[in-house]
């Protein structure tokens, strides 16, 4: 199914809406904006790791984006895994409510699809 038309359609629509949550997401956070920063300290760190974070986001994007290499496209798609099972585990941890856990579940999803259905020229290993 990956490697039909469908499953093409699904990986672009997947993966250009996750590039635009992580694109928009790395913007609010290299900013500098006062609601994230207070947000990230409501969720116990430290406001430095939003530069950090802003620049993953949008290098793992450009990573997923750009054609071939095929082994930093994994990197890539292992560090958003990471990135967003952490903030979900973080908002759990503070007890935050389904409107604040939702960005980071949809992009988690987005991610899953996203790696799930990528081209075989897209893959490290393509005869999976």
């Amino acid at each position: 199914m990956t490697n039909t038309k469908t499953g093409k359609i699904i990986y672009w629509i997947a993966t250009l809406w996750l590039a635009l949550g992580l694109v928009s997401t790395a913007y609010v956070q290299l900013s500098g904006m006062k609601a994230e920063n207070d947000f990230m300290t409501e969720l116990g760190f430290p406001v430095y790791i939003l530069k950090l974070l802003g620049i993953w986001k949008i290098l793992g994007t450009i990573a997923i984006l750009v054609p071939r290499f095929p082994l930093v496209k994994e990197w890539a798609y292992a560090g958003m895994f990471f990135l967003t099972t952490g903030a979900l585990y973080s908002h759990f941890m503070v007890h935050d409510g389904f409107d604040k856990i939702y960005p980071s579940l949809l992009l988690l999803a987005l991610t899953l699809i996203s790696w799930y259905f990528r081209p075989a020229n897209r893959k490290l290993i393509t005869n999976i």
